[in-house]
């Protein structure tokens, strides 16, 4: 593997401050966008939010941030009273759902920070450094991307490698996905957090690199854009589009021995009241389980 921070190597083998404090700060995932698709804001997703993917996690005194959606403009937001910051970005791919909210990622334009960047290389070769610049390119954007003026630091990684960051280890694992998408598994001390989005699972199997990616782990965010009628639909069928439901995921979750999911990637249309008919089937079948709100903080213990 080429191109990564030296502090990592390859085995390729403000409102929630007061919640926060209640748990132990070693190990905590935040969710700062869980919506998929397109953001949706509006009175009827008040409750869960309307942010597109965005994920971070605290953990042994670093900011690890997963996936780039329009969440990452309201964690940028919470940063900028506590710079100069160093954080590392990490994206499953760069369908703009997951994308859209760097270029307004307020920290990234302030000098004095630092952030480190991954991120897999394209079906047609584009880096997540090319990717991120288009998308700030004319006519599509303003500003370009060298208008930033924080330390951005790009490397490439490749579906299962096994990074080390300090005594935190980083699994990744390729993700049933259109053009496709990675998963990641971040583990320390002996407590691990899958999140896998975007994948769409198989008709006839369990996908055997998400059951790896999720073995024994105390937390798997999975992606659970459908129920499992929405997805069979005859007149509007979702096969195929690269998503799950929330039925597979508890099937994969039970199968890998996972603690805790958590679903996640909330469609566009689902409303709160939608969403909390999911929840309490969810939790009729695999009752430690939760659907992502934007804002929760998961102490991982």
């Amino acid at each position: 593997m080429s191109n990564l921070d030296p502090s990592l190597t390859n085995n390729q083998s403000e409102s929630g401050k007061a919640e926060e404090r209640s748990h132990s700060p070693d190990f905590v995932v935040q969710f700062w966008g869980v919506r998929g698709s397109i953001p949706a804001p509006g009175p009827e997703t008040v409750r869960y939010g309307g942010n597109t993917s965005c994920v971070e996690i605290r953990v042994a005194g670093k900011r690890l941030i997963f996936d780039g959606g329009t969440g990452l403009r309201v964690l940028g937001k919470t940063l900028l009273n506590q710079m100069p910051i160093e954080a590392y970005l990490f994206f499953s791919h760069s369908h703009w759902d997951h994308i859209q909210g760097f270029p307004f990622f307020l920290p990234a334009f302030i000098k004095g920070n630092c952030f480190h960047i991954y991120g897999a290389i394209a079906p047609n070769g584009a880096t997540m450094k090319q990717r991120l610049s288009d998308q700030m390119l004319h006519p599509n954007f303003p500003v370009p991307i060298q208008v930033m003026q924080s330390d951005l630091k790009f490397y490439d990684l490749f579906p299962g490698d096994v990074m080390q960051l300090d005594d935190i280890t980083i699994e990744t694992g390729p993700l049933n996905h259109p053009n496709t998408a990675m998963g990641y598994r971040i583990t320390w001390q002996g407590r691990t957090v899958v999140y896998a989005t975007d994948t769409e699972h198989f008709s006839d199997r369990l996908d055997e690199n998400l059951l790896h990616l999720a073995r024994d782990a105390n937390v798997l965010i999975y992606d659970a854009c459908y129920t499992d009628e929405e997805y069979y639909d005859p007149a509007t069928p979702k096969v195929g589009w690269g998503h799950s439901t929330w039925q597979e995921g508890v099937k994969l979750a039970k199968a890998a021995g996972v603690k805790k999911a958590v679903i996640f990637h909330h469609d566009p249309n689902h409303t709160d009241v939608f969403l909390d008919d999911v929840e309490a089937q969810v939790q009729s079948v695999f009752p430690n389980s939760i659907l992502a709100r934007e804002g929760m903080i998961l102490p991982v213990v």
